[in-house]
This record gives structure tokens, C-alpha cells and sequence, in this order.
């Protein structure tokens, strides 16, 4: 087995967290600039046996689609073309960051340190994986 990956796509940052080999925990692993991606995703690639991305798909209540989504679709083709080998697939990140503000205030986080948007989207990351994780 190899370890999943998963992306908290943004705009600007993208958080990123990972499995390990036995695809049980999920951990943060850092948050990179979105234009730095793929760059990143090559080296850890070379590195580590990843047999899956798992990218959150946002989606509104109503459970159509998120203004971001138009941004993320040319994301997911790029990464599918780079990555032909890896299967990607999606799961719902609604509330992510609310959560992980959450953990970061029961985690007992101090006002300043709960500023900190790089940490909010490598917790959303691994709540996504995690939520991906317990629905397999």
C-alpha cells in the first residue's frame, strides 16, 4: 500500500496531509503556495509510494457546486496529466475550516497562533483525509 495524499486547495495556499504506508492515521504534512504545487507534489511523489490524492471538493449547501470549484477543475487536469499513474479523487471539505479553527482552539491555540491561515489549511487537509479515511 502506499499513502494518500490530501489537498485543501486554495486560491493562494494549498494545505496538504498525508497517510501513512497503512492508510489508518492521517497527519498534516505542511501547506505550500498553490503556484508551488505541483513542483511539490513532484518531489514528495519521488520520495514517498503515494497511490492516491484525495482533493476537497467545496460545495454549497444545497450540495451544487462552490464558486472555487472554477478553479479547482483546471487544477484536477493539470494534476491528472502529470499524474496519470495516481488515481485522484474528490470528498466533500464543507466546514473543514471551521473545524479545524475549532481544533486549533480546543487544541488550546492562542489568538495569534489561530491567525495563522498556512496552519487552518493543513488542518483542513487532514480533516478532509481523515473524513475520506472513515467513509472507506
Amino acid at each position: 500500500m502506499g499513502r494518500i495524499v490530501a489537498l485543501d486547495f486554495g486560491r493562494v495556499r494549498t494545505g496538504i496531509a498525508v497517510t501513512d504506508n497503512l492508510q489508518i492515521i492521517a497527519s498534516g504534512l505542511t501547506t505550500v503556495l498553490t503556484k508551488e504545487l505541483i513542483a511539490f507534489l513532484k518531489d514528495y511523489i519521488v520520495k514517498e509510494n503515494v497511490e492516491k490524492i484525495v482533493v476537497g471538493e467545496p460545495k454549497q449547501m444545497d450540495n451544487s457546486a462552490s464558486e472555487s470549484e472554477v478553479l479547482i477543475a483546471p487544477f484536477l487536469e493539470k494534476l491528472k496529466k502529470v499524474f496519470p499513474e495516481i488515481l485522484i479523487e474528490r470528498e466533500d471539505e464543507r466546514f473543514t475550516s471551521k473545524m479545524a479553527f475549532q481544533t486549533m482552539i480546543d487544541s488550546g491555540l492562542n489568538k495569534k497562533q489561530r491567525r495563522n491561515k498556512a496552519l487552518v489549511d493543513e488542518i483542513s487537509a487532514t480533516i478532509i483525509l481523515q473524513s475520506y479515511l472513515n467513509r472507506k
